[in-house]
């Protein structure tokens, strides 16, 4: 007879202790659901984070009933000492039924919404004030300031810890920028991460971001498609700055020599096809 109060004894706080847990992680999925970053880095992050820790919280609520009711429904109608019978069955309860296919019904409608609106606002074109174009290529990045006709092609990193030698792209804050995505080989992946965003490269085709910048910082950037052998190794840095740092880089560029634009049309005599990997600063020896 000892069984059944020893048993509800250590149930109950067992269950208490994980309903305190879920609930205890709301504040930090409520601020920014664990997302890298600061608030504000671009116009669109602060939406972004929105959506992702609001669809958490909504899926912790459901979550957190259904294993209320789990647990409720184990502890409650658990088979007990001397039980021989089998319990009453049920079939066939309308009201149930129809709830576990409305409410799921619902939330998905809603989660499709929501994210199709803000996915309708973070791709909605807009009149830029700075366009560039990134060039994935194996296993490296070629960017090209089209408003000033320079350009800046990197190298594969080499696995030496020294990322001085990564490709840098420089975003001036505050500024509108249009950013082109076009591959020379195979299908890339531009994601910058504390951006909160990443856009499939392809050859052959032109995918578009829209982004304006608004915390001048560096920030790590990668290929997040597989894209051959030494993907992993497909780095890059994003350098947002002052408008006027913005110009000085520029002019260093076509300062070096590095005039004109990297192409990705196989047809161009000037397309640089594949990454010869050499370090250096030598225009003839980048990309």
């Amino acid at each position: 007879m000892l069984r059944k109060p020893r048993f509800k004894w250590v149930a109950l706080p067992i269950f208490a202790v994980l309903v305190a847990s879920l609930t205890g992680c709301s504040s930090d999925v409520s601020s920014r659901g664990f997302l890298p970053g600061v608030p504000g880095v671009t116009n669109q992050t602060d939406r972004i984070v929105k959506l992702w820790t609001d669809s958490w919280i909504v899926l912790l609520a459901v979550g957190i009933i259904a294993w209320g009711l789990m647990f409720w429904a184990i502890i409650v109608y658990r088979r007990r000492k001397g039980d021989s019978e089998i319990p009453p069955q049920l079939r066939y309860n309308m009201p149930i039924e129809t709830l576990f296919t409305v409410v799921p019904f619902i939330l998905v409608i809603g989660f499709f919404a929501q994210t199709a609106i803000d996915m309708g606002e973070i791709e909605k074109p807009v009149a830029s004030d700075y366009r560039i174009e990134v060039v994935g290529k194996q296993w490296s990045w070629d960017f090209n300031y089209t408003n000033n006709d320079v350009f800046d092609s990197g190298i594969q990193y080499q696995g030496d810890g020294t990322e001085a030698e990564l490709p840098t792209l420089y975003l001036p804050v505050n500024k509108k920028i249009e950013i082109d995505l076009v591959s020379r080989d195979v299908i890339h992946s531009f994601w910058v991460i504390d951006f909160l965003y990443k856009k499939d490269v392809f050859p052959g085709r032109v995918n578009k971001m829209y982004v304006t910048p608004q915390v001048i910082g560096d920030y790590k950037g990668k290929c997040a498609e597989l894209c051959g052998e030494f993907h992993s190794m497909m780095l890059f840095n994003v350098k947002v700055v002052s408008l006027s740092d913005y110009k000085k880089h520029i002019a260093d560029l076509a300062a070096q020599g590095f005039t004109g634009q990297v192409t990705a049309d196989p047809n161009d005599p000037n397309n640089l096809n594949r990454n010869n990997n050499l370090p250096g600063n030598n225009p003839e020896n980048k990309g």
